[in-house]
């Protein structure tokens, strides 16, 4: 690289060839050590050498497998970059990506092959590989069976892309979060400063074993990522299910893993949770999308003194933690905890002033970790980073402890007759009710320029009726915060990474 710095890949192979013959990766009934999945990297990467090189971008249609994260490895050891859509869109909305890419190669799992092959009618013309087979497609991974494991230099800069997340796709233009090489070094730095926060890799009961049941494209990837770096076990589940994460837990002994908040209620929610031994957990982080106070009081005090919740952005980096110690104070559990070290934070107002202690304002944040752009979209990147700072599209506040309090995102604030209503606010009010396991809140446009409020509800028992909930929304907050109507649903449809999906839920309504 030129620097003396070394990427995220070579520091992963470089740990996974010291200890080859630990178990690095389990997979259903597959369990793969380090040495065999440093080996499988090199023989992939000597495979593609004349196809994919420094500046390219692979696209990757696969979902959580050995054979993604080995792909990718071996992209990235050869200076290319990679995109990987996640499951939860559509054929045509992956096909915008991979063509906004402009792929050099596309790596198809076989174990995906019926979507891979829905996607690829829609793309345009690009070679594509097997990740097994394939009908009509060139299968590499057998091409690379009886390649070289030579283990091969990093061939990146810097300043090459190594990953571009996307983050939508479902209609126009997609929006590509980019990260480069370079972008390791200040994320590693920055987390050097944080301390471990619970993400040790040594501890009484052995090497550390994390779970990742959300997808490998997004953070679950980063985090298996840094298990496998530091020397742990990652057990993949291929996709999210409340029965199988908690039979994986008991069964690998399962130290660390990482929940969105709606995967923990379904966690909560399900009827083996108090039957299922969950001992061995250190550390259960969750973020990346609004958590109830009520329900993760629910979950410290059924699962256990290991919750760890931790807020920041994709474009952002990482911004405030709630430790586990935090967990044992009902105060604190409305807040996303205290700006880490490395972060400075501003909160402003529409003037772009700075906003004081207890004065809600937009979040502007500075991690050193940011990303390095949207892809292809400078004027977008410009509005978002100015002058180096992110400005996150969060509607937060500072206490007087120094505990960061998130309202709302701004663009999912509703615009209702005589003001604005917050959604993640509202829906903490309606959860205050016994009776609602969870619940959403977003806005319908009425005609006129406003919008008027909804709420999808998951009701437990004893079940809550319409004018409960109003009631109880009209004593906390007032007759303008009432939903306009509310409707009873079996369970929060969510997105392909475990958020609530709010554009299904306003589709299905309009419809």
């Amino acid at each position: 690289m030129g620097t003396g710095a070394r990427t995220d890949v070579e520091e992963l192979l470089a740990a996974l060839a010291a200890d080859p013959g630990r178990e690095a990766l389990v997979f259903g009934e597959r369990r793969l050590t380090a040495g065999g999945i440093a080996d499988a990297v090199h023989r992939l990467a000597h495979t593609l050498d004349d196809r994919v090189g420094p500046g390219d971008v692979v696209a990757l249609l696969a979902g959580n497998s050995p054979e993604a994260l080995v792909a990718r490895y071996a992209v990235n050891l050869l200076g290319a970059g990679i995109t990987q859509p996640h499951e939860g869109l559509s054929a045509a909305a992956q096909a915008r990506i991979v063509d906004d890419v402009d792929a050099v190669l596309v790596l198809a799992d076989a174990a995906q092959a019926e979507q891979a092959e829905a996607v690829l009618t829609h793309a345009a013309p690009v070679q594509v590989l097997g990740l097994g087979t394939l009908p009509g497609r060139t299968d590499v991974l057998a091409a690379a069976e009886h390649a070289s494991t030579a283990p091969i230099t990093g061939r990146a800069r810097l300043s090459d892309v190594e990953q571009i997340r996307h983050t939508g796709g479902t209609t126009g233009h997609p929006k590509g979060i980019t990260y480069t090489f370079g972008h390791h070094v200040r994320a590693a730095a920055m987390r050097r400063s944080m301390g471990s926060f619970g993400t040790d890799t040594a501890g009484e009961s052995g090497p550390p074993r994390m779970l990742v049941a959300t997808p490998v494209a997004h953070a679950g990837g980063a985090l298996g990522d840094r298990m496998l770096a530091g020397g742990g076990t990652v057990v993949l589940l291929e996709r999210f299910d409340a029965g199988a994460w908690l039979a994986a837990v008991e069964r690998e002994r399962i130290t660390h893993t990482m929940l969105l908040p709606p995967l923990l209620y379904r966690v909560l929610d399900h009827p083996g949770l108090d039957r299922t031994d969950l001992s061995s957990l250190r550390t259960l982080f969750y973020g990346g999308a609004p958590a109830n106070p009520r329900r993760i009081a629910e979950a410290h005090r059924r699962i256990g003194p290991v919750l760890l919740q931790f807020y920041g952005q994709t474009e952002a980096g990482g911004v405030s933690v709630l430790t586990p110690a935090d967990h044992t104070r009902p105060e604190l559990l409305g807040t996303v905890g205290r700006v880490v070290p490395s972060t400075e934070i501003a909160i402003t107002g529409p003037d772009g002033a700075r906003a004081g202690t207890g004065v809600r304002g937009e979040l502007w944040v500075r991690t050193g970790a940011e990303m390095d752009g949207y892809w292809k979209q400078p004027e977008l990147t410009a509005e978002t980073i100015v002058d180096g700072w992110v400005r996150t599209g969060d509607v937060a506040w500072l206490d007087d402890d120094g505990y960061l309090h998130l309202v709302d995102r701004v663009k999912d604030m509703v615009i209702v007759v005589g003001g604005h209503v917050y959604t993640s606010e509202l829906e903490d009010t309606l959860m205050e009710h016994p009776g609602v396991r969870q619940a959403a809140v977003f806005g319908v446009p009425d005609g006129d320029g406003t919008e008027v409020v909804h709420a999808a509800v998951v009701a437990g028992s004893p079940a809550p009726t319409c004018d409960e909930l109003g009631g109880l929304v009209a004593d906390r907050a007032g007759a303008m915060y009432v939903p306009r109507s509310i409707s009873f649903v079996a369970e929060l449809p969510l997105t392909g990474i475990g958020k609530t999906d709010k554009k299904r839920l306003r589709a299905e309504l309009t419809a």
